[in-house]
Formats: structure tokens, sequence, C-alpha cells
């Protein structure tokens, strides 16, 4: 088994992608902005089943800084940098997001090829691929490149697409032997809670009147870590990206009716009126979350898991299950009262 380092092990994607390393017989390694964390995190992933104790090691490391990353990564064989700015709304300043996630992105790059390690693993995401070009019947995939001067593209779109692309070019110019591989999910759903199942939450405490007419990618966080563990190991996923996304995209008003239909009285606040737009830009001239989601009002997406599938085996539970696994979670942690 190898050592391998997970960046930002206390987010969603981290914490998942650090309990199956575990499962699988890994030494496992961590990082943490501040290692007062190392309490937390051990308690989320003894939730999860496993109690690593020496098999898990915590280390202090902040994207904007180069301290702590060469002893982070000695003697690692493979690194998941996972770790990236994801803030449930948009920053003042949109530098808040794009240099972290893009100088940290090379700061573990040059540290993973100083320390000798075999392949890093970046997580980027569908944000890198589906915005700020015309709108296209053929679903995504890992061709496409979102275009960050595009008019639909707010600052953590803009701050993953120039942070995948500054990879690209690092290992292209002076990545050495070092190998890259790269995941990009769309909306991560699941057991726990993050930034990213906000949606499910604010639909199940009827915080919305009704639905946006908008599309939304789904995947299983478990789906997720599970096809960063594929593209660590296979030889095929060597300088290749890899769209994680469960199925076809669903509108708003599909996940709500999922909700609906699988959480029973618990879902009863749920709302399942689409909203005619005109209606939702009213009221983003008094909202500024809602403005951000003008520009994709009625614009059709779709992305395709073919080549994940293909390449690497990859098998994800639908998006229907994830989106119940998420509601249950906020059900158990008591997050909709």
């Amino acid at each position: 088994m190898s050592t391998v380092l997970v960046t930002g092990g206390s987010g969603f994607i981290g914490a998942h992608s650090i309990l199956q390393l575990l499962d699988a017989g890994h030494q496992v390694r961590t990082t943490v902005r501040n290692l007062q964390r190392e309490g937390d995190v051990r308690a989320m992933l003894k939730t999860g089943g496993a109690e690593p104790e020496d098999r898990l090691k915590f280390f202090a490391a902040d994207l904007e800084k180069d301290a702590g990353w060469a002893e982070a990564v000695a003697g690692c064989e493979y690194v998941l940098h996972i770790a990236s700015p994801f803030p449930p709304s948009v920053p003042k300043n949109e530098d808040e997001l794009i240099v972290p996630a893009r100088e940290g992105a090379l700061r573990v790059l040059r540290a993973a090829r100083d320390a000798g390690v075999r392949r890093v693993v970046l997580t980027s995401s569908f944000a890198a691929m589906g915005y700020g070009q015309n709108e296209q019947d053929a679903p995504f995939d890992e061709t496409n490149w979102t275009d960050p001067k595009g008019d639909d593209v707010l600052p953590y779109v803009k701050s993953k697409t120039l942070a995948e692309r500054a990879a690209w070019d690092f290992m292209a110019r002076e990545g050495g032997s070092l190998e890259l591989s790269v995941v990009n999910p769309v909306g991560v759903f699941g057991p726990d809670y993050s930034t990213s199942i906000l949606l499910v939450q604010r639909l199940m405490k009827g915080a919305m009147p009704g639905c946006p007419k908008l599309y939304f990618g789904a995947v299983d966080v478990r789906d997720v870590a599970d096809l960063h563990l594929r593209a660590m190991t296979d030889p095929a996923a060597k300088g290749e990206r890899f769209l994680a996304v469960a199925g076809d995209f669903l509108k708003m008003v599909e996940i709500a009716q999922v909700l609906k239909s699988r959480m029973g009285a618990a879902a009863n606040k749920v709302p399942t009126r689409e909203l005619p737009n005109f209606l939702v830009k009213l009221a983003a001239m008094r909202d500024p979350a809602v403005k951000q989601i003008i520009p994709e009002l009625g614009k059709r997406k779709n992305a395709t898991n073919a080549k994940a599938r293909r390449v690497l085996g990859w098998n994800p539970r639908s998006c229907e299950d994830s989106i119940a696994a998420t509601a249950e979670s906020l059900v158990g942690l008591g997050l909709l009262n």
C-alpha cells in the first residue's frame, strides 16, 4: 500500500477520499490550515466508520503560503489535491478565490515534483468546462473548456478554470517525471454537509417560493472519491481529465420532485412550482444572491461520464439516490430546523 497526501481533509470530498483510502489500506496524510481541526476531522471520520489512529497524520499547510508543503509531501507516492476555496456567496474581490485556487495548485505541484511523487490527482470542476460559451445540444465532455471572459462566469467558476489551466501549463513546462490526472465533478451531493448541498437544504426548509428554471448536474460524494482513487493508480489516467457526473442534468423542479417522492413528510415544505423567469429577475433586483443565477436561467446543459466509465470502469450511483442521501443526512444532522 502507498502513502497518500490528501489536501483539504476537513472538506466534503477530502473526508470521503480519506475514508476510502484508509479502507483500501493506504497510509494517509492530510493538510489542514490549522492543526486544531484534527479533532474535528477524526470525529467526522469516526462517523464514517473509520478510526485510523496512526495510519492518518496531519500537517498544517495553507494554499497561500509555502510553509508546510515540503514536509507534507515528503515520502508520498500520490497526492490528491482537493483543497480549494468554495464559499456560499460571491466574494467582493474575485482574487479571494482565484489566488488561493491557482497558486495553491502550483504550490502542491512543485512540492510533489520536488519530493518525487508519482502522480497528483487535482480536483477541478465542471465549472472549468461548461461556462462562458454558447449553448450546445451535445453533452459537455472533457474536451470542453470554460472561457473565463464569458458573461456567465462568476469568480468561483473563473478560479477553477484558471487553476486547472495553470496546472496543465505547469506540467507541460516543468512537471518533470510527475504525472497529473484531473477530476471534474458537477454538483456534489450525498451524505454530509457542505456548501455543495445548500440547494437541498433550502428546498427542504421551504426557503424558496418555487424553483427557477435552472439545470444541475449531480454526483454522489462517495463516487467522486472513488473516481479520485481510480485516477490515482490507473496507468490510463495519466495526463487525462475525467468528468464526474452521475447522469443527465436535472431541472431544479425535478430535484424537488425527487425529494418529495423519497423523503415523505420531511419534504412537506419542498416547493414544486416552477417560477417564470420574469419573477426570478424581479427578485434579483432586491437579492444579490438571486442575481448570481440570472445568466443560467433556462440554459439547458448536460454532460457525459462516458470517458470515466470507459477508461476507469467507474460506475456511479444515480442522481436520485445521491439527492435523497443528501436530504437524509440533513435530517440526521438536525439541519432542517
